[in-house]
């Protein structure tokens, strides 16, 4: 038994060289925004999945409201099955402010 301590030692300092590794790399993509054009992380500029809204209904059921891309769609989860409750409209635009009336006239 002797001889196991080093194996031992050795395995639990690769594993922490891999995971320090991994660390470093998912830093750089983060950092480099390479993460975001794939679309990965917390669905930021890129248009991705995200959850913009949760609303628990009882204990079970829950409504969310999802962001896809520019569109939103209305989830109800945690019944006999989920449902797709449907896609909003986007949101009415405000009418462009009107131009100043001419003082002149």
């Amino acid at each position: 038994m002797p001889g196991s301590f080093p194996s031992l030692l050795t395995i639990v300092a690769a594993l922490a060289a891999v995971l320090a590794l991994i660390g470093i790399i998912a830093a750089l993509t983060r950092r480099s925004g390479f993460a975001a054009r794939l679309g990965v992380g917390r669905g930021g500029a890129s248009g991705g999945l995200a959850v913009d809204a949760s609303l628990a209904l009882d204990p079970r059921r829950r409504l969310l409201l999802l962001r896809c891309a520019d569109r939103h769609l209305l989830v109800l989860t945690g019944g006999p099955q989920d449902l797709l409750l449907g896609w909003l409209p986007p949101p009415a635009t405000p009418p462009a402010a009107a131009a100043p009336a001419d003082r002149d006239q």
